[in-house]
C-alpha cells in the first residue's frame, strides 16, 4: 500500500513512564539512548507506532523490546506536540504510565533493541532527559502527586 500526500505528516510515537514506589523513594525507568538523537543520554523507553498498530499495542510492543517488560496495566496519560520535541521529524507523542510498588513485576527486565542501558533511578537523581522528557516527568510527577 503506497501512502501519497499532498502535505507534510507528523510521525507519532509513544513514551512509556514506569514508576516504582519503594522505601528508597520512587524510581523511574529510564533507558540509556543507543542511537542518535541524543545517543547516550537517559530517556523513556519508547518508539513509534507502526502502521498496523494502535497506540496501546506500540507502547505495549516498545516496552518489551526496550526493556523486557510486559505491561498491559498501563495509562494513556497525555499527547505532547511541540513542534521541536524530535530533531528527526515532526513527531507527536503518546505518554503512558504505570505505577507499582512490586518490584517483582519486573524482575528479568534489562536492554534491549535500539536501548543501551535500563536501570530504575530514583527521581530525585534524574538530570537532563532527551526530548522533551523532563517537562513529561514532571508533568505526571504532579499528576500522580509527587513532589521532588
Amino acid at each position: 500500500m503506497s501512502y501519497t500526500y499532498e502535505y507534510p505528516r507528523p510521525a507519532v510515537s509513544v513514551d512509556m513512564v514506569v514508576f516504582l514506589k519503594e522505601d528508597s523513594g520512587l524510581k523511574v525507568l529510564l533507558i540509556r539512548r543507543g542511537n542518535d538523537p541524543y545517543k547516550g543520554m537517559h530517556a523513556f523507553p519508547g518508539g513509534f507506532v507502526d502502521m498496523d498498530e494502535t497506540v496501546e499495542t506500540a507502547a505495549r510492543r516498545e516496552l518489551m523490546e526496550e526493556c523486557n517488560i510486559d505491561c498491559a496495566r498501563l495509562k494513556q496519560f497525555k499527547a505532547y506536540s511541540a513542534i521541536d520535541r524530535d530533531p528527526r521529524q515532526r513527531t507527536i507523542g503518546i505518554v503512558f504510565y504505570y505505577v507499582s510498588e512490586n518490584a517483582d513485576e519486573f524482575e528479568g527486565f534489562e536492554a534491549g533493541d535500539d536501548a543501551a542501558d535500563a536501570e530504575f533511578i530514583n527521581v530525585k537523581d534524574i538530570g537532563d532527559l532527551a526530548f522533551d522528557h523532563n517537562v513529561v516527568l514532571n508533568d505526571l510527577l504532579e499528576y500522580i502527586g509527587y513532589e521532588k
